[in-house]
């Protein structure tokens, strides 16, 4: 009988490295390991596995040129590729990111940060196949099908959403404070008439949805810096910030594998926007006023209103109070007036959410 265990492929030539990764992961997946690329790319003319894990420092052919030969080829181009290394330079990160690698993961091994973030994948990259079968028959579908349809495409979120916080353990909760800091502003919103017009243009439960995609960049972030106990130099700030150019390039990737992309239109936005400051001293592009998206307007005041109510590294959890008065003073530089006017208007429907989540 044929086993349903997903299959693992490890490439790394350290025997050690093999050992390790095999041990931590051979419970509950079928893993093979290979100590070469040259190797590795022989299998694949005979068997596809679910996922590979892939050094990038191994002689004769590394870790990039390999994974050039596997997305060349139609037969393997759609496996997906994580790689291992012991590097700390984001350059290289980003280049094997490029590539087409859905992930890194540091050496030496964290055993249950490599479980879960190798559970996490598979489980994306199986509802990114179902999905991606529901979208190409998508026109064949009665009309009931296609509340089963966004049911998959929130699990989708909510599954990458997972992934980002299982990696940002210190800011736990956070995604899910902010989507309901969210739904408060945008209810708000309507029945104020601000931006009215722009708003109920939204598909608004894409858009709430889609906020839990805001962060998903600090995949691409190195741990010793998301997870530093400390507050961030400025070379260290300076690598966090392209959490957001991270953040739109992976919900670009994700859109090249269905075709119907109206459900990512928010999060890539949002993803890219929600650090622009009103008087154009944000980052990544220094957008200013009503040049900035009105979606990262509202994330930016989520956002800090969440960051300043509860506990970092580098300070402690401010009052709601204290919060409210940040923000209230931060009108016109940080964020947009009409949209403190009407926080500050439900500032204590944001209170009993934090209380509640805290």
């Amino acid at each position: 009988m044929e086993s349903n265990r997903k299959k693992i492929i490890l490439v790394d030539d350290n025997i050690t490295n093999l050992t390790i990764g095999k041990n931590i992961l051979s419970e509950k997946y079928d893993v093979f390991t290979v100590p070469s690329g040259e190797k590795l790319l022989k299998i694949l003319e005979k068997t596809i596995p679910d996922l590979i894990l892939l050094d990038i420092e191994m002689p004769e052919m590394n870790g990039y040129e390999v994974i050039n030969r596997i997305k060349s080829k139609e037969s393997t181009a759609s496996i997906p590729v994580i790689f291992l290394t012991a590097k700390g330079d984001p350059g290289s990160e980003l280049e094997g990111l490029s590539l087409g690698a859905i992930d890194y993961i540091a050496k030496p091994f964290s055993p249950p940060l490599l479980a879960k973030r190798i559970e996490v994948h598979l489980l994306v990259e199986s509802q990114k196949t179902e999905l991606k079968n529901y979208n190409d028959n998508l026109q064949l579908m009665v009309k009931e099908k296609t509340k089963t349809v966004q049911e998959l495409q929130n699990a989708v979120l909510k599954t990458m959403a997972e992934l980002v916080e299982c990696r940002d353990d210190i800011t736990g909760g956070h995604i899910e404070r902010t989507t309901s800091y969210l739904k408060i502003l945008v209810g708000a919103l309507l029945k104020q008439n601000v931006y009215r017009e722009e708003v109920s243009s939204w598909d608004i439960d894409f858009f709430i949805q889609s906020a839990q995609l805001h962060d998903v960049g600090k995949i691409a972030i190195k741990d010793d810096i998301l997870l530093k106990p400390s507050k961030l130099s400025e070379q260290e700030f300076a690598e966090m910030k392209n959490h957001t150019v991270f953040g739109m390039k992976v919900i670009q990737k994700i859109g090249e594998s269905t075709t119907e992309r109206t459900f990512l239109h928010h999060a890539e936005i949002l993803a890219g926007s929600h650090h622009e400051k009103w008087n154009g001293t944000g980052y990544p592009l220094g957008l200013s006023g009503e040049n900035i998206p009105l979606q990262g307007r509202l994330m930016a005041i989520a956002d800090v209103y969440d960051a300043l109510t509860n506990e970092r590294p580098y300070k402690p959890a401010f009052s709601h109070e204290e919060a409210v008065r940040i923000i209230r003073n931060d009108s016109g530089t940080h964020f947009d007036p009409n949209l403190v006017n009407v926080f500050l208007a439900y500032e204590k429907a944001f209170e009993s959410v934090s209380r509640k989540q805290r």
